[in-house]
């Protein structure tokens, strides 16, 4: 009989290549990242050597040199020629000032109210105690809506019948108990001190809300309101000076170095229903019409 150490010799032979094919192949985990990584440097290296583009830091700004300039007498005669049939106090002529400025740096935003108002149907809503000197103030100076627990109570079942919302500081703390941040936070209408909206002089606050104009800088531009259709030249003027004078006094409160340089590039005219005309920053040219003539109905 033969031993069993010879039946385990040429088994062993047998069986050792047919476990060697059958042994399960570890996945390379370090080949294939690897590769992918290798792939991606050899991309960025053969870029033909060019660069990626730096992001602009400024604004695009055109060379008003190749533009054409009017004076704001020519500008209105033509823009009213574009409202020929409309109602002078439902069109409004509309001022965009465009600035040299970084991408980056602080924005113009401000309140204003001009020498001659345009009028604005805004409705402003006031939280003050009811039977308050403060609330007698709101309702004289044009208030809509003056009160506390009937506005929270309205503002709860979603009727908001106003355009701006200003507190005084003796209702703050009722305010904020009733909640109302996620209601008219989104919409803007929420008073808080930052904004200016949070005030112990509610009577003036309303005064220069009902004739002021917000104005906000966006993509280098500042858009605002500056007239009605029906207003003189001479009135234009006036309004148009006054904004200019405020904007260049932001400007300056903004100035923080030559980081944060804000020059004005640009100052356009427009209005509701027609196109835009850069001003030159005369009041009439030599071939100007009167400006008696551009003035009431169209």
């Amino acid at each position: 009989m033969a031993h069993a150490r010879s039946f385990l010799a040429p088994l062993s032979r047998r069986t050792a290549p047919s476990v060697a094919t059958t042994r399960p192949s570890l996945p390379q985990l370090a080949s294939a990242p690897f590769q992918q990584i290798s792939k991606r440097c050899a991309t960025t290296k053969s870029n033909d050597g060019k660069k990626k583009k730096k992001a602009r830091k400024n604004f695009i700004q055109y060379d008003l040199r190749k533009a054409d300039q009017f004076s704001l007498v020519d500008a209105m005669h033509y823009l009213r020629a574009f409202e020929v049939g409309r109602n002078p106090t439902s069109s409004k002529y509309e001022m965009h000032v465009r600035f040299r400025t970084p991408k980056n740096g602080p924005v113009v935003r401000n309140r204003l109210r001009l020498p001659h108002p345009v009028k604005t149907d805004l409705r402003i809503c006031v939280i003050a105690p009811p039977d308050s000197k403060a609330a007698n103030e709101a309702r004289e100076a044009g208030a809509s809506l003056v009160g506390e627990d009937e506005i929270f109570n309205q503002i709860k079942e979603g009727v908001i019948n106003f355009d701006r919302c200003i507190c005084h500081t003796d209702s703050l703390q009722k305010l904020n108990k009733a909640g109302l941040g996620r209601v008219l936070g989104p919409k803007g209408l929420m008073p808080s001190t930052k904004t200016g909206t949070v005030v112990n002089t509610v009577g003036a606050t309303v005064r220069n809300m009902v004739g002021g104009t917000e104005y906000r800088e966006r993509d280098a531009v500042v858009r605002l309101a500056i007239g009605q259709l029906g207003f003189t030249p001479e009135v234009m003027q006036t309004n148009i000076k006054a904004f200019m004078e405020v904007l260049k006094k932001d400007m300056a409160r903004l100035a923080l170095g030559d980081r944060a340089v804000k020059e004005i590039h640009e100052v356009v005219l427009s209005s509701t229903n027609g196109p835009g005309f850069t001003l030159n920053g005369e009041f009439r040219g030599p071939n100007s019409v009167a400006p008696k003539e551009l003035s009431g109905p169209l």
